[in-house]
């Protein structure tokens, strides 16, 4: 074992360079932000977990919320709401591996997923609609009336 002198600021002979480590941090930064939004990480094939990308709107009268969910079968779909806290949940099955060919690359995430968002604001949840085409789940969650605008009619005096 050799016992070598601690310099902070790196040798005198070493040029500065302001962006040596840049690469470490960039590469923490894509793995916090692959785990953030549901990519897979450093996790095992059988480990895969996916959360499938979602949008929330709102119109007058409903909060719409899109879920896109590419390879998933309509049957595989299902969307609940309890405490105006809706849930989607599924699975995507995974294709069939040739028994000969070993993955290069294997990306796309299968498995089962689920998905709870929080409303900000009341629903009629005896009245929610939900709508599959093309991969996009599409539900509609109607207003409450104490929160719909209301207009007001102006007295001329």
């Amino acid at each position: 074992m050799a016992i070598e002198r601690w310099r902070p600021f790196g040798s005198t002979l070493d040029l500065w360079d302001p962006f040596r480590g840049l690469g470490d941090i960039q590469t923490e930064m894509n793995r916090l932000f692959d785990g953030f939004f549901g990519r897979l990480t450093s996790l095992g094939v059988s480990e895969r977990v996916w959360a499938p990308a979602m949008d929330m709107y709102e119109t007058k009268d409903d909060l719409v919320v899109t879920c896109e969910l590419p390879g998933v079968e309509e049957k595989q779909v299902r969307v609940s709401i309890t405490n105006d806290v809706p849930t989607i949940r599924g699975e995507r099955a995974q294709q069939q591996q040739p028994k000969d060919q070993n993955y290069r690359r294997l990306e796309r995430c299968y498995g089962k997923f689920e998905r709870s968002l929080s409303l900000p604001m009341p629903v009629q949840t005896d009245k929610v609609k939900a709508t599959y085409r093309g991969g996009v789940l599409e539900i509609k969650l109607p207003k409450a009336e104490a929160v719909k605008p209301k207009e007001i009619k102006i007295d001329i005096l």
